[in-house]
């Protein structure tokens, strides 16, 4: 509770209690009594005033106001400039305004900034005190405080006060106590009581709070309780001697709610994390894990906040894991568990910043060997839990937790009238122990990306060009320089008024300097060049139908079709005396016809003053391609690519795509995916994912579904249909109340069976924030 609850100007309330005298005499007897001064106003059945002591009592339906003088507002004086003074640049005085002026143009507005509510107050001029008994409310736009009776000393804002409860506004603080002690500006001592940062409905029972015989609330937002007790429903669950408790939103340095878990290899576990508040813009949460079968696994993250743009995540995980040793036959027998070492650790991390005219990105993601990230996907350290928290920071996350070539990249973006250049540095963690490859993955220290389009003078045509420069390093391998130019020039072709058209002409020029590294061997010329031109040209019109409702001469839809005609050529070009680094370096002759169309069905909104808001409902892709250099073969058609993407309701997505052999008769990939979600937090997404030249038949699927009353159900599914496997299973039962959850989950993968329990607080500094 903020002190402004009990500030007053006592002189003024004084005066008013003076007021009153002359106004009633020693008894005022009336149905209601009513007395006000220009900061009080004081209304009772009936109020009496005593000589000794020096008081005034007021009895029945006592209401005591204080109200707020709000500032004047200024009435603007009337300018004497004119046209010409606007002209000239001419500064006209204005006329001066008095406060009298003010005073006597501007009625006066209040504000009721403190109300006292009672069955009998009697205030003692002498000593400033007030006494009040029966339904003692004291409200202020902070909160407000209920009592049996309580005394308020004015001069100093002390008081106390019987069977009383505090609430606070801005962070639903709930203080209930036999007795409530008001000690100092915002600090409190509460008897035989309890806290709850959580709002209450009137003798609603709290579904948790911390109770204890004696309870400081200090002025930096801490609570410190003696035999404190954790209840649940009134139920005792926990007790402590001493327990210190944020009681605000501020964060606080503390232990975090702890963590527990179970799996078939690492047994039993437990989480303690204890969260370090270094100062408003960063922070440290230490993890502290223990693992029955492992052994001891800390972890951190560090975390700062610069500005909006300004932002940054580390986060490190280490364990020395008793299992991996090969005494441990059962543990590499029944998981398929692959890694050797014993050192086992994760790092990653993330910052954004802008340097001026400079936006850069920074991605860490080093880790110890193949299997880590699929042992250790579960818990608030765990791959799963960190991806989202990263996602919901940076927009951006990590690659798939089975990917063992894992990316480090600097990336840095300037951008220009049309220009953009960028500096990137990638460098690989390889975390394959399994690889049997003599070469190394491959660095990028740097990779330059120069690119742009400008006009030619006053012509139709454009400029575009496109230049890349990369230093290739890596331990043992093929590595070297690779410079990359593509120029090209673009220019519409005028074929007619209904047909939209595009030409565009390249020259590509590709240099290389080639290195090698460890035993790597290179039996060519150390410099190879690569030159070839590139032609595409592309006509295509476009078709729209607008739709309108009876009732109204705006559009409600439209249907566009767009057909296109698209011919691209790239000659055959000698390539095998090139380093191999990417697909720049192996380029596809090209001689062929594309054709196809796009459908887009928009939805239209129109709101005030007529604006109208595009939305596109169903967006379809159909287009195959001719090979001109095989016409003479079987097999001159592509597949037929086929794109769907649709929103047939708000938040729900459905997308498909396919590529159909048109001579075997079948389809050689085919993607679906499906989401929905909605206000009440339910969401499904749906994944399917067919590719017969990789062998990949794969279904996945999410499920988060409200039951009842704060109870929801949550599960994730990736199942293989090629190799008929089940690679991951999760399932959570989760309730959730006003401000606190609990959550039991279990997880299958081929190797570990693992059950987690997470409990939650909210509003207690941080969500599961409590210190010890």
């Amino acid at each position: 509770m903020s002190v402004s609850l009990f500030r007053s100007s006592h002189l003024q309330f004084t005066l008013a209690l003076l007021l009153l005298l002359l106004l009633g005499g020693f008894v005022c007897q009336a149905r209601e009594e009513k007395a006000s001064t220009e900061e009080w106003n004081i209304s009772a059945d009936k109020i009496v005033r005593y000589g000794d002591p020096n008081s005034v009592v007021a009895q029945g339906n006592v209401i005591l106001l204080k109200k707020q003088k709000l500032p004047p507002k200024r009435s603007k004086a009337e300018s004497k400039s004119s046209i010409w003074s606007e002209l000239l640049e001419e500064d006209v005085e204005e006329p001066e305004v008095v406060a009298d002026d003010i005073d006597k143009s501007v009625t006066p507005e209040y504000q009721t900034t403190v109300t006292i509510k009672a069955d009998w107050i009697v205030y003692n001029i002498d000593t400033e005190s007030i006494k009040a008994k029966g339904n003692v409310q004291i409200l202020t736009k902070e909160g407000q405080l209920s009592a049996r009776e309580g005394t308020l000393n004015l001069k100093n804002e002390t008081g106390v006060f019987s069977d009383a409860t505090m609430l606070h506004n801005q962070n639903s603080l709930h203080l209930e106590g036999k007795k409530i002690e008001k000690t100092g500006f915002d600090t409190y001592r509460i008897n035989d009581g309890w806290v709850i940062t959580c709002k209450l409905k009137e003798g609603e029972t709290p579904p948790w709070s911390f109770s204890s015989s004696e309870t400081d609330v200090r002025q930096d937002g801490y609570a410190f309780l003696k035999h404190a007790r954790f209840n649940i429903k009134d139920v005792p669950v926990f007790y402590s001697p001493y327990l210190l408790l944020p009681v605000n939103n501020n964060r606080h340095s503390g232990f975090l709610f702890p963590e527990l878990s179970s799996s078939e290899n690492s047994g039993f576990g437990f989480n303690l994390p204890f969260f370090l508040n270094i100062s408003d813009s960063a922070d440290i949460t230490f993890y502290p894990e223990y693992l029955e079968n492992r052994g001891f696994m800390p972890g951190a993250e560090f975390r700062y906040v610069a500005s909006a743009n300004d932002k940054g995540v580390l986060t490190a995980s280490y364990l020395d894991d008793k299992l991996s040793d090969p005494s441990e036959t059962a543990y590499y027998d029944t998981s398929g568990i692959t890694h050797d070492n014993s050192d086992r650790y994760w790092v990653r991390g993330k910052a954004d910043h802008t340097f001026g005219d400079w936006q850069t990105r920074l991605d860490i993601d080093i880790v110890s060997d193949e299997d880590y990230l699929d042992e250790f996907d579960t818990g608030v350290t765990g791959f799963g839990a960190t991806y989202d928290r990263y996602l919901d920071t940076f927009g951006r996350a990590f690659q798939n937790q089975s990917e063992t070539e894992r990316e480090n990249t600097f990336i840095s973006l300037r951008s220009w009238d049309g220009m953009s250049l960028q500096v990137n540095l990638l460098a690989i963690n390889d975390a394959d122990t399994r690889s049997s490859s003599t070469d190394t993955p491959l660095w990028q220290l740097p990779s330059i990306d120069f690119s742009g389009v400008v006009p030619v003078g006053e012509t139709n045509f454009d400029f575009d060009w496109d230049t890349n420069y990369v230093d290739y390093w890596r331990e043992d391998g093929i590595g070297g320089h690779r410079l990359d130019l593509h120029p090209s020039i673009s220019t519409p072709i005028p074929l007619g008024a209904y047909l939209e058209s595009r030409a565009e002409v390249g020259l590509r020029d590709t240099f290389y300097i080639v290195q090698t590294y460890g035993d790597a061997d290179w039996n060519h010329s150390t410099t190879q060049n690569r030159l070839y031109p590139d032609f595409e040209i592309e006509v295509a019109t476009t078709l729209e139908k607008d739709f309108f409702s009876d009732s109204s001469s705006d559009r409600t839809a439209a249907h566009q079709v767009r057909p296109y005609v698209q011919y691209n050529y790239l000659p055959d070009v000698d390539q095998d005396t090139l380093p191999q680094f990417d697909d720049v370096d192996d380029i596809d002759e090209e001689n062929r016809v594309t054709y196809g169309f796009d459908n887009y069905l928009y939805k239209f909104l129109h709101g005030a003053g007529n604006r109208e808001t595009q939305n596109i409902y169903v967006d379809l892709t159909i287009e195959q391609s001719y090979d001109l250099n095989e016409a003479g073969s079987d097999q001159p058609f592509s597949d037929i690519f086929s794109e769907l993407k649709w929103k047939p309701l708000p938040r729900t997505y459905i997308g498909y795509k396919n590529y159909y052999d048109v001579y075997d008769n079948k389809f050689n990939r085919h993607t679906f995916e499906s989401q929905y979600s909605n206000s009440r937090g339910d969401s499904l997404s749906l994944d399917y994912s067919f590719n017969d030249e990789e062998n990949i038949d794969q279904f996945n699927g999410t499920l988060v579904a409200q039951i009842i009353n704060g109870w929801s159900v949550g599960g994730e599914i990736e199942q293989s249909l090629s190799e008929n496997e089940t690679n991951k299973a999760t399932g959570s039962i989760t309730y959730k109340a006003v401000c606190w959850s609990v959550k039991f989950q279990t997880k299958y993968t081929p190797t570990d069976t693992t059950y987690l329990l997470m409990f939650t607080l909210a509003n207690i500094g941080l969500p599961l924030g409590v210190g010890f």
